[in-house]
C-alpha cells in the first residue's frame, strides 16, 4: 500500500448525489449501467458508467443516494461519456457495493 499526502486526497471532490435515471448499457464490454446522478445546484446532473449489475436492478437505483468523485476528467466508455466516478467497495466475491450515506444528506454535500 502506498501513501499520499492529505493535500492530495483533499484534491478529490467527493460528493453525494441522487440517481435520477438509470439505463442498461448493452454496449459496455463488462455488464454495466448508465447512470444520471444529480449532485445539486453547484455541480448539476452528471453521467456515470457503473459496473454494479450484480447487486442492483435499474429500479432499485432510482432515487438512491450515491457517492461520486465529480472532478475527474470525463472518460469515454464505448459510446458513452462518463463524467463521474461512482464509488463502491468490492464484496467477498468482487461484486461492487455502492458507497452511500446512512441518512439522506443534501445533494452535493462534500465528503470531508
Amino acid at each position: 500500500m502506498s501513501t499520499i499526502a492529505i493535500d492530495d486526497f483533499l484534491k478529490l471532490d467527493i460528493r453525494i448525489g441522487r440517481v435520477v435515471r438509470a439505463e442498461a448499457f448493452p454496449e459496455a464490454r463488462k455488464p454495466a449501467y448508465r447512470l444520471w446522478i444529480d449532485f445539486g445546484p453547484e455541480v448539476g446532473v452528471k453521467r456515470s458508467s457503473a459496473r454494479i449489475t450484480e447487486h442492483y436492478t435499474l429500479e432499485s437505483l432510482k432515487d438512491r443516494q450515491v457517492a461520486g468523485v465529480v472532478n475527474l476528467p470525463p472518460r469515454r466508455v464505448g459510446p458513452f461519456v462518463s463524467e463521474v466516478l461512482t464509488l463502491g467497495f468490492a464484496d467477498g466475491e468482487g461484486r461492487v457495493v455502492l458507497m452511500r450515506a446512512d441518512y439522506d444528506v443534501p445533494l452535493g454535500a462534500r465528503l470531508f
